[in-house]
């Protein structure tokens, strides 16, 4: 069918992951369901029927669709990233000649307020990273797993997908596979590296998936977070944080310390300086604090 066809040129040809194909999927299947107003009916069928109106959907059935996610209370980055879905869509049915127009082109985003990152201290993240044990392998992997979170500002999914012969121990730097299967280089501290040396000598096979679960396979994004909550809760830490939280802490404890944010930038694998320049605000808080308690006249 023709979600699926388009679903697989994301990954062929776009190189996307399988969790962004899924989140594109379902996007798309949603707006589906309210053009054919079938909410019961099963994914051939409900496509069939869309497959009907599709010559007749103009830039009214994208606003209608837009406007009931507003009714229901989605939020407005969640409303963009559907309208996001819905432009890759037609562009594509536009290029295959199934339709001669995209009715979702003109139709403008909604305006995203810019939400300054959560992130922790200092003090926090070396608390969070010194409760963590290394008594057995499953304590030494989550130290080398969290401490190259904290090192190299990672993703997630860049984490999940980290193999042994990505790593170059003698120069100090990891390959890492980004959004759209982008390389990079992103260096790595030895605190890092020597706890990833450690975790993987107590392993009886030398396994290319860094990161394993107790079946020896690939650790998954998800099983990360819920290790983090599991830490995050031991070490008493009453803030929500999340491996988004660490990488955040990263970016925004390498400009406290002058980093370049260019620099900032290469490493994080941002396409856009302008996604970068979010924690130049974090920074200004905490300058602008440092600026009221300290000036007699602030």
């Amino acid at each position: 069918m023709m979600l699926d066809t388009f679903i697989d040129t994301l990954m062929a040809e776009k190189g996307y992951s399988i969790h962004t194909c899924r989140a594109y999927r379902a996007d798309i299947f949603d707006f589906v369901q309210f053009i054919v107003d079938k909410p019961d009916t099963d994914n051939i069928n409900s496509e069939k029927l869309f497959w009907q109106q599709l010559k007749i959907l103009d830039k009214t059935s994208i606003r209608n669709y837009l406007a009931q996610l507003v009714r229901f209370g989605k939020k407005k980055r969640t409303i963009a990233r559907k309208l996001s879905s819905l432009k890759a869509f037609f562009d594509y049915l536009v290029k295959s000649g199934q339709i001669r127009v995209n009715p979702a082109e003109t139709i403008p985003f909604p305006k995203l307020e810019k939400t300054i990152p959560q992130f922790l201290s200092i003090d926090d993240i070396f608390r969070l990273l010194d409760s963590i044990e290394t008594i057995t392998w499953f304590d030494k992997r989550n130290l080398a797993m969290f401490e190259t979170f904290y090192s190299t500002g990672m993703r997630v999914s860049e984490m999940e997908g980290l193999n042994i012969e990505d790593i170059d121990f003698k120069s100090q730097m990891i390959k890492v596979f980004g959004k759209g299967s982008k390389e990079r280089m992103v260096p790595v501290g030895k605190r890092a590296l020597n706890a990833i040396k450690d975790y993987r000598a107590s392993l009886k096979e030398n396994f290319s998936p860094i990161f394993l679960n107790k079946n020896f396979t690939r650790l998954s994004s998800r099983s990360i977070r819920r290790i983090l909550d599991k830490i995050v809760r031991g070490c008493q830490l009453n803030v929500p944080v999340s491996p988004h939280t660490l990488r955040h802490s990263f970016a925004t404890h390498m400009l406290d310390c002058g980093a370049d944010l260019r620099g900032i930038q290469e490493i994080l694998g941002h396409a856009s300086l302008s996604t970068t320049q979010i924690y130049t605000h974090v920074s200004m808080d905490k300058l602008m604090q440092v600026y009221d308690k300290a000036h007699p006249r602030s």
